[in-house]
């Protein structure tokens, strides 16, 4: 069994997207990884494997094998797995 957190985000620095999806992360005591990835569109391969798109921020959680972009999707996301409607 790996030491590993379940969650995966990759994200920029400084992003207010990432942001908004960390704050939440953090409000549910989740831990996770924070992967840091190129801020040139055009070189964001490691997203674009994971997710099929180069944007961020993304998350891999490995706990429902769920792989997700966009923030507002992501934050949605958490609150119905891991808020007070969530099973976890």
């Amino acid at each position: 069994m790996s030491d590993e957190p379940a969650i995966t985000l990759y994200r920029l620095q400084a992003c207010p997207y990432c942001e908004r999806v960390v704050r939440k992360l953090q409000e549910y005591d989740l831990d996770y990884r924070s992967r840091f990835i190129e801020p040139m569109h055009s070189q964001r391969n490691v997203v674009k494997r994971i997710s099929g798109k180069r944007t961020v921020p993304a998350i891999v959680d490995e706990n429902t094998g769920l792989t997700m972009s966009e923030s507002a999707n992501i934050v949605e996301y958490l609150d119905k797995t891991y808020g007070d409607g969530g099973a976890a």
